[in-house]
């Protein structure tokens, strides 16, 4: 299989240029960066870095527009999401062409993740927080309410662009505040591109976009006049931003990295998971911070004694499930060409469908866990090559290294302290390990992000799920989400919720009234 780096990576827009978006209008900057395409090297876009001073203007713009907003109802503003809804669906197509040119994932997915963020509109926008009345008689009343915070902003990252930011917007409008979006500077484009559109149904300065480069970040997390910040990325970074948020005490929501384990038991049919974990570990090309490795029961001394538990090998399972998909979405997208479908081929070694990010930073980080590996003399079950970045264009000032792909490897029983165990692989690489007992498998499943347990046992594995110390756990199935269904991290995995009512209550602060509705002239 070999990449084709045609029309399925240019964009049917035909602008090169994107501004930010602050009080409902498009604004440029002196100081412009570039967006390249990972797949291609092709320059796709120029965005504008953001000053200082913009940002004090979005700010302002934000802070006027906030009373206002905040005066609507939870029906009012709930209106405004659904109209933001019917945007998204409206413009799906184009969002989708976009989003795969500089994300590099396979339109179908695109498509998915676009769809994913209008249904998040959706059924964000039918929450609701009622005041709870504590006490109502005829001399006192006492009622809490959830106000608004006022200002927020979100910080993005590049995975999931459009979704994620969608998180963080529709419960912060519907909760009466008013947003900044920063996305990652690796995809800013759709988010640009998408926020520029539903200002048709917003009212200037309550929803802003702002892009830039690695110092925008810290600009907007020490900000005064900032009342929350919204993030998802990296632990280290999550670290500086509540660093920077303790200045005058802001709000924060973190939702930060994980190595999350699938914990086999050994009543399990290993044929009849082999996908279910094959996705858990390579959807969106591992790039998912709830993927991660795979813990098998002590009984399977080796690789080879869990794959013969299949009629066809697992690992070929694997191997082969990967490669129909990859034909089959490349029908659809004219993404591949074939030039070798050799069933030892596909057992060895097959490419992934999407590149490995946007970045080379990313595809060297990956390369960087590949090389402890191989250090380590690990047995690769399958793959183990890394590939150099594709490019015959690096004398192109307008290029950057590209053909990120990788491959995908699966590692047998790699040390304990090896970075493919201890890291957030964030790529298409996973370690098989083995557990002794259901303390040991506890212990070393805690992460705090996610994990699932599978098994025909589901009095065993409830139990042990119900002793992870993780945000999400999931026994027989894996990353299972919803608008309404509450999500976050344990320990260093993040602070705070998203989504469901209780990811509302963090765009809000607890206001108590009490009325003494005595005769004060008596007093």
């Amino acid at each position: 299989l070999e990449p084709i780096v045609g029309s399925m990576y240019t964009s049917v827009f035909s602008a090169s240029r994107y501004g930010h978006i602050i009080n409902g209008k498009e604004v440029f900057s002196e100081k412009m960066t570039s967006v390249f395409n990972p797949a291609t090297g092709l320059h796709l876009a120029d965005v504008p870095v953001l000053s200082p001073h913009q940002l004090d203007e979005a700010v302002n713009a934000a802070e006027l527009a906030f009373p206002a907003w905040a005066s609507k109802t939870y029906e009012q503003r709930g209106s405004v999401l659904l109209g933001m809804a019917d945007i998204i669906e409206t413009h799906a197509s184009d969002y989708k062409e976009l989003l795969t040119s500089e994300q590099g994932k396979p339109h179908s997915e695109a498509m998915y993740e676009i769809m994913g963020a209008a249904h998040w509109f959706r059924e964000i926008a039918c929450l609701r927080l009622p005041e709870i009345i504590h006490e109502d008689t005829p001399e006192r009343e006492v009622v809490t309410k959830h106000v608004p915070l006022g200002v927020a902003a979100a910080i993005v990252p590049w995975n999931f662009p459009i979704l994620l930011a969608v998180w963080k917007i529709a419960p912060a409008l519907l909760a009466g505040n008013t947003i900044l979006v920063k996305p990652s500077p690796w995809t800013p484009l759709t988010t640009l591109r998408i926020i520029a559109d539903l200002q048709r149904v917003l009212p200037p300065g309550v929803l802003s976009v702002v892009s830039g480069d690695e110092d925008l970040g810290p600009l907007i997390t020490t900000h005064p006049r900032i009342k929350k910040i919204a993030f998802t990325g990296s632990i280290q970074t999550g670290k500086r931003i509540m660093q920077d948020a303790s200045q005058n005490l802001k709000r924060i929501t973190l939702e930060l990295g994980g190595n999350d384990p699938m914990i086999i038991l050994p009543s399990v049919n290993p044929e009849a998971i082999a996908p279910n974990i094959f996705w858990g570990a390579f959807t969106n090309n591992g790039q998912f911070c709830i993927a991660g490795m795979c813990l098998l029961p002590s009984a399977f001394t080796s690789i080879t004694q869990f794959t013969n538990q299949c009629e066809t090998p697992w690992l070929r399972t694997l191997a082969l499930l990967w490669l129909v998909m990859v034909l089959k979405r490349a029908r659809d997208l004219d993404q591949f060409k074939i030039t070798s479908c050799e069933p030892s081929y596909a057992k060895a070694s097959v490419l992934t469908y999407n590149n490995l990010g946007t970045s080379l930073v990313s595809f060297n980080k990956l390369r960087e866990i590949f090389e402890d590996t191989k250090a380590r003399k690990c047995k690769f079950a399958l793959g183990g090559d890394f590939p150099q970045a594709m490019s015959d264009r690096a004398s192109n000032q307008d290029t950057q290294p590209c053909g990120l792909f990788v491959p995908i490897a699966i590692v047998d029983d790699p040390p304990e302290d090896s970075r493919v165990v201890q890291d957030e692989q964030f790529g298409p690489i996973i370690p098989l390990l083995r557990w002794q007992d259901e303390a040991d498998v506890i212990h070393r499943a805690s992460f705090g992000l996610g994990a699932s347990v599978w098994g025909s046992d589901l009095t065993q594995a409830t139990r042990i799920a119900s002793q992870i110390e993780s945000g999400n756990v999931w026994v027989n199935e894996i990353h299972k989400f919803g608008p309404t269904i509450p999500g976050g991290g344990h320990k260093q995995s993040g602070i705070g919720v998203e989504n469901g009512v209780a990811g509302l209550k963090e765009w809000t602060n607890y206001q108590t009234i009490s009325i003494n509705k005595g005769d004060i002239t008596a007093m």
